[in-house]
C-alpha cells in the first residue's frame, strides 16, 4: 500500500468532510471493519497512530493459529467457519496467500482443558478430527517427542494465517472502495455529538453518524466509561534454529499446541528461513500457567528477551521438540488483553447505540477478525447482525467492574 493511501495527504482528510463511520484502531479487527464498511459504500475514516502492519499491538510476528474445532468455547465454531470463508474470499480478491492449511496436531491429558475441549467442539459441531495414536505421531510427526499418558488429536482443516499481510490486505481493499485511512494520529477522546460521534485526536477533530472502537491494548484508555475489567499482557514470542528440515511445513509439520503440566505451548512449522516459532500462552483455567505480567502502559512495553521468557520455552523445547537447538534466532514481544472470562467483548455501546466495539480478544482473536469487523460493520449499519455473537455481549456477568 502506498504511502498516499495510507493517509489521504500530509495533514488529513480536508476540512469538513463528513464520514458515515469512523474506525479508532486500525489492526486485526479495525482494518477488517474498514474493509466490509467500504465495501458497503459507506464513507469510512480509519484512525491509528502506527501505520497498517505494525509491530506495536497485538497483530505482528509473522503468523497466527487458525483452527475449527474450538476448545475455548463451542459457541466460537459457526463464527469461525463464516471467518474461513471470509479468509477465502480476502486471499481471492488479493491475489495473497494468507491461510496456509498445515493441520494442527493438539496433545494433552485426556482430561484436560485442550483434549476434552475439542472433542466437545467437534462433536457439538459435526467436524472432522483425527484421533492419532503415540505410535502413529512418532511416525507422521518425528520431530515431536509426545509421552505415553497424552492423548493426540489431528484436526486437518486447520493451519496459520499471515498475521501482518492480512492486515494490510483489509486495509488495501479498504483504501481501493474509498476509505481514508488516517495514521500517525493519537485518539484522545470521543462524545457523542447531536446525533452522531466526535472524535478528537492531538491533531484535529473529526465527526461521523456512528463509531467503532477496535484499539486493542488501548481499548481500556477509550471505554473507560464502560469499566470494562480489561487487564493488559506482556506476551514474547521467540524463533530456534532447527537440526535437519523435519519441521519445515512442506515436508508436512503442522502447527501443534500441547497442553503440559507447565502450561499450554504452541507452535508453528519453520517458515522463510527463520526457524521454528513457539510461544507459552497464558492461561488462568490452566494449571501451572504463566505468571501474568500486566503492561501499564502499552507505549512503554518492553520489548527485550528476557532469560524469564526463554526459559519455559526451551524447557519445552527439550522435552517435546528434541530437534530444535536452543539458539534463538529472533524474538518478538506482543500484548494481551484480556477479559475475566477470556471471552471477547463485542457489541453496541450500552448508552450510545452509534457506538459498537470490539475488545478483550485475551490472546486468541485474530483468527476472527474478518468475521467480527463483518459484525461490527452490521451493528453501526443496522443496528444489529445476524452473526452469533450474543455470547461475546457487554452485559455478561463479570466483564464490568
Amino acid at each position: 500500500m502506498s504511502r498516499r493511501n495510507r493517509s489521504e495527504d500530509a495533514t488529513g482528510p480536508e476540512p469538513g468532510r463528513s464520514f458515515d463511520c469512523i474506525v479508532v484502531g486500525t489492526g486485526g479487527v479495525g482494518s477488517a471493519a474498514c474493509d466490509h464498511l467500504a465495501r458497503r459504500g459507506a464513507r469510512v475514516l480509519g484512525l491509528d497512530r502506527f501505520p497498517p502492519g505494525h509491530d506495536r499491538g497485538s497483530s505482528h510476528g509473522d503468523t497466527r493459529i487458525i483452527r475449527q474445532a474450538y476448545f475455548e468455547h463451542p459457541d466460537y465454531v459457526p463464527m469461525l467457519l463464516r471467518a474461513y470463508e471470509l479468509w477465502q474470499d480476502l486471499s481471492l480478491r488479493t491475489g495473497k496467500k494468507l491461510y496456509h492449511e498445515v493441520g494442527i496436531i493438539e496433545v494433552g491429558p485426556p482430561s484436560g482443558v485442550v483434549i476434552s475441549g475439542v472433542l466437545e467442539a467437534a462433536r457439538a459441531h459435526g467436524l472432522p478430527l483425527e484421533r492419532v495414536s503415540n505410535a502413529e505421531a512418532a511416525t507422521r510427526f518425528p520431530g515431536l517427542s509426545i509421552p505415553d499418558d497424552m492423548e493426540v488429536l489431528f484436526e486437518r482443516r486447520a493451519g496459520y494465517l499471515r498475521v501482518e499481510e492480512c492486515v494490510v490486505a483489509h486495509c488495501e481493499e479498504a483504501v481501493k472502495n474509498g476509505a481514508v485511512l488516517q495514521h500517525g494520529e493519537v485518539v484522545r477522546r470521543w462524545a457523542p455529538d447531536g446525533r452522531g460521534v466526535r472524535v478528537e485526536t492531538d491533531q484535529r477533530t473529526y465527526r461521523a453518524q456512528s463509531l467503532i472502537l477496535t484499539a486493542g491494548a488501548w481499548a481500556g484508555q477509550l471505554l473507560g466509561d464502560l469499566g470494562l475489567a480489561l487487564e493488559v499482557l506482556r506476551m514474547p514470542l521467540v524463533w530456534y534454529a532447527t537440526r535437519g528440515d523435519g519441521y519445515r511445513e512442506e515436508n508436512g509439520f503442522p502447527t501443534f499446541l500441547f497442553e503440559t503440566a507447565a502450561g499450554r505451548f504452541y507452535g508453528f512449522p519453520q517458515i522463510d528461513g527463520h526457524g521454528i516459532k513457539i510461544a507459552r500462552h497464558t492461561d488462568t483455567r490452566t494449571a501451572g500457567h504463566t505468571k501474568r505480567e500486566v503492561v501499564a502502559d502499552p507505549l512503554a512495553l518492553d520489548r527485550s528477551l528476557r532469560p524469564g521468557d526463554r526459559e519455559p520455552v526451551e524447557a519445552f523445547l527439550a522435552a517435546h521438540c528434541p530437534q530444535v537447538r536452543s539458539e534463538c534466532v529472533r524474538h518478538a514481544v506482543c500484548m494481551y488483553t484480556m477479559t475475566p472470562d477470556e471471552h471477547f467483548a463485542v457489541g453496541l455501546h450500552p448508552e450510545y447505540p452509534a457506538v459498537a466495539l470490539a475488545a478483550g480478544l485475551s490472546g486468541h482473536g485474530f483468527k476472527f477478525t474478518g468475521v467480527l469487523g463483518e459484525a461490527l460493520a452490521d451493528l453501526v449499519l443496522e443496528g444489529k447482525t445476524s452473526l452469533p455473537i450474543g455470547f461475546l455481549g457487554l452485559e455478561r456477568k463479570g466483564l464490568r467492574n
